[in-house]
């Protein structure tokens, strides 16, 4: 397949509102040519109705929408030239492979013979060569997913959008699906939106991520800085697993309690502060361990084997608890009612807004 032109996508105070509720508060995106963005967020966040916009679906009540140099916001959705994959796929089922996947070329009016060179290109690149005339119950969820993605990107189209089309797939169909749909991005360079509320997915697949909350963009960024840098606590909630500890100014630093906090990066402005702690950056120490780490006493509680590692509940000298995620070495894992030593480095001691 040819690989087309990518475009950029510059998204300016869209708004919509159902009775009270703003589903899209004033929004302000722009996503690069030729970049998987990922919209992540929970349900009723606002994801599904920004991407239905991009598509065409939902009409803003007011906003800018560019793709390229085009303004769009009144374009109908036949008229966007975007590829989009379903939820749940939509499929034909009265189609075969080949006539589900040649159905926007069908549309478009493309001759026959290069009809036909299109959908086996597509279903090639989905791996689905010589599936063309099976019928669509005779097929996977996972061989409907790739169905569903060649009938996206068969025309061409320069931006493509997904709409959780891996949800419906068991958990290692969806691991491995993740890498393909990436590798794929990868080969035909089309700007890619895609919406899930699957963490592990959205730092798996992006480019950035875009955390949507009440209609609004909490934090846009890298998957790494969206984990190890969140904006604010419900940044740091919805992404992986946190403690948060109360944390109050001292000078020009953090203190936890009498404990001063070494901090390696300055923390943002806001009015409240809190500690977010992941587990897996918390190690067990000797108390008397020499350095620079921010050392926390604890009490084990619980201690949770989880195959591939060990999950020990603890509780601080105040009361609150703690998680810490350790490889289960047999002498590094201490027992309930254990006094511990949690030591967290600078680099690891992240200092976020309480909001």
């Amino acid at each position: 397949m040819a690989r087309g032109a990518a475009l950029p996508i510059t998204i300016r105070q869209v708004t919509k509102t159902y009775g009270r509720i703003h589903a899209l508060d004033h929004v302000d995106l722009d996503i690069q040519s030729g970049e998987f963005l990922t919209l992540l967020g929970p349900s009723g966040s606002g994801k599904t109705t920004l991407l239905m916009v991009l598509a065409g679906f939902t009409r803003p009540d007011h906003g800018s929408l560019r793709f390229g140099e085009d303004e769009v916001i009144r374009r109908p959705p036949h008229k966007r030239d975007v590829g989009m994959v379903f939820q749940n796929y939509a499929l034909f089922p009265h189609m075969d492979v080949a006539g589900n996947v040649g159905f926007p070329l069908r549309l478009r009016g493309v001759p026959r013979a290069e009809a036909e060179r299109r959908i086996e290109a597509a279903l090639d690149l989905v791996q689905l060569g010589g599936y063309g005339g099976r019928r669509v119950d005779q097929l996977s969820g996972g061989q409907r997913q790739r169905v569903a993605l060649a009938r996206a990107i068969v025309f061409e189209p320069r931006i493509l959008l997904m709409d959780e089309p891996l949800s419906a797939l068991d958990k290692q169909l969806r691991e491995r699906m993740q890498i393909e749909l990436r590798r794929l991005h990868d080969r035909l360079g089309m700007t890619t939106v895609y919406v899930t509320h699957d963490q592990r997915e959205a730092l798996t697949m992006s480019d950035r991520i875009a955390v949507i909350q009440g209609g609004g963009i909490m934090q846009l960024d890298t998957p790494r800085r969206i984990y190890e840098q969140p904006a604010n606590r419900f940044v740091a909630e919805f992404i992986g697993e946190s403690s948060f500890l109360p944390v109050e100014r001292d000078g020009a630093g953090f203190r936890y309690g009498a404990h001063i906090l070494r901090i390696a990066a300055p923390p943002p402005e806001a009015d409240g502060h809190l500690l977010m702690v992941r587990p897996e950056r918390l190690r067990l120490v000797a108390a008397d361990e020499p350095g620079e780490d921010n050392h926390f006493p604890a009490t084990v509680e619980d201690v949770v084997y989880q195959g591939d590692s060990v999950l020990v509940q603890a509780v601080l000298a105040d009361g609150i608890r703690i998680a810490v995620r350790t490889a289960p070495t047999a002498d590094a894992v201490p027992v309930e009612g254990a006094a511990v030593t949690l030591a967290l480095s600078p680099a690891d001691t992240v200092v976020i807004a309480d909001r």
